[in-house]
């Protein structure tokens, strides 16, 4: 059976990039941001994001091409004979099916919080009512489970459609859309009484700000920050360089995507900062950033039930469209490993995603008293740690080893495979840095995120 192909590459850019593009993007990059000093720690965030995720979605996307498969049967196909790279395959299944089963529980938070804002539910509500509101929220198993039903069942709609017809066709308009409303909703933050200091503060670094907070703590949040941003390392990426052509080099286009999701990630600050400074918010307060803080703001707006619910209606946008990408690799996954057609791939996962994803429901309410890392987390935290903290930089590791090492795929043909079509080249000269020196920062990473977390 003749692989499926993207019908543009513009439907290849957009949709590699809603994968990368998520919450990551517009909810824990700004108050990252917020927390470790504005602008300065953009600088350093960018930097590193050319250093560390754009040589890795390369080697990706030519992961995926090369072997027109899945992750589920890439390493298969291209590692030499008597290896067992292919045993990754479940560390990256076991990763989109992690990843999904935490991320459509958000996703209907977004729907719901849309709702609510377009319905005026927040309407006379003070700061406290509207934390209320949340709160509320998660004490409602049944609520919970409903809108995170309704994500699962529309977005593996979509993905039954076929990759033209549903993922590359609907993705399309939804990141168009979300692009549309980033614009509407930045000029209107800029435009705030009161928000110059925002931008200020997002805009103008400040160095002293990295001297106060610590230089290595700044660092290496923004290591982590440009290094998880991308969702490298679970074959999520790879998946779209298999439904690629050879007509452009691999290095020009995963320019572009990354240009596309720093991009999204920076326009979230342009909304949140002004709008932060204007009403007296704090920009680092943390995940309720999104559900407590911005709807108090909102609320203080004039035309905040219209802001507020274009707001969330672009949040939605930004989850739905990682779901449908990374649903779209699982699927491919189950017709790669068992030969299965699409419709039969996307009733059993659709089942399989919602039993699994109830776990996260029930996290925050009947299983509240479970808490993997102490008091006040959840199963969401766990599930989180699990991929970001485990899979993601152990799967960039394989990723990397594999396309430089001589007893993998080997840099020869990696180069072979990227840098063939028109377009920008792989450099040949950062072969000694991505051999050697970018796996030492991975592992890096990797080390830094446990010793964060338990010492």
């Amino acid at each position: 059976m003749e692989r499926e192909k993207f019908s543009s590459r513009l439907g290849f850019i957009l949709i590699s990039a809603g994968c990368a593009i998520g919450l990551g993007n517009v909810w824990r990059f700004p108050y990252i941001t917020g927390k470790y000093g504005g602008a300065a720690f953009v600088l350093i965030y960018l930097f590193f994001l050319v250093i560390l995720g754009l040589p890795i979605m390369v080697m990706e996307f030519a992961v995926g091409r090369a072997s027109q498969k899945s992750a589920a049967l890439s390493f298969d196909v291209l590692e030499p004979k008597g290896t067992k790279w292919h045993w990754y395959k479940w560390g990256a299944m076991a990763g989109n099916y992690l990843l999904m089963m935490f991320y459509t529980t958000i996703g209907g938070w977004m729907i719901l919080y849309f709702a609510k804002m377009a319905s005026g539910s927040f309407a006379g509500l003070d700061a406290e009512g509207v934390a209320a509101e949340f709160v509320g929220l998660m004490g409602q198993p049944g609520l919970m489970a409903f809108c995170m039903i309704l994500v699962v069942v529309v977005c593996f709609l979509i993905c039954a459609g076929g990759l033209q017809k549903g993922v590359e066709r609907i993705t399309k308009v939804m990141m168009l859309c979300l692009l549309f409303l980033m614009i509407i909703l930045a000029v209107h933050s800029v435009f705030l009484e009161g928000g110059a200091e925002g931008l200020e503060f997002y805009l103008k670094p400040d160095f002293g700000k990295l001297v106060e907070t610590g230089v290595g703590e700044v660092v290496f949040a923004a290591m982590g920050q440009a290094f998880f941003t991308l969702s490298l390392g679970i074959g999520a990426i790879a998946i779209f360089g298999s439904y690629i052509g050879k007509e452009r080099a691999l290095t020009g286009e995963a320019v572009s995507v990354t240009l596309l999701d720093t991009g999204v990630a920076l326009m979230a600050g342009l909304i949140i900062f002004p709008a932060c400074f204007a009403y007296n918010v704090q920009p680092d307060s943390g995940p309720s950033l999104i559900f407590i803080t911005l709807p108090n703001v909102f609320q203080s707006m004039a035309g905040g039930r219209i802001w507020g619910s274009l707001f969330f209606l672009f949040m939605t946008f930004a989850a739905m469209s990682t779901i449908i990408a990374v649903f779209e690799n699982i699927i491919s996954f189950a017709m790669d490993l068992t030969g299965c057609s699409r419709r039969k791939a996307v009733i059993i996962n659709l089942i399989a995603i919602i039993v699994l994803s109830m776990p996260c429901v029930l996290g925050f309410n009947l299983w509240s008293g479970f808490m993997p890392f102490g008091e006040g987390t959840n199963v969401l935290d766990l599930e989180d740690f699990i991929v970001s903290n485990n899979l993601l930089p152990l799967g960039s590791l394989v990723y990397l080893l594999f396309c430089t090492s001589r007893y993998g795929w080997g840099f020869k043909n990696f180069m072979k495979e990227a840098n063939t079509g028109s377009g920008m080249k792989f450099p040949a000269w950062v072969r000694v840095y991505v051999s050697y020196i970018l796996p030492l920062i991975v592992l890096f990473i990797f080390v830094e995120g446990y010793i964060s977390k338990f010492l």
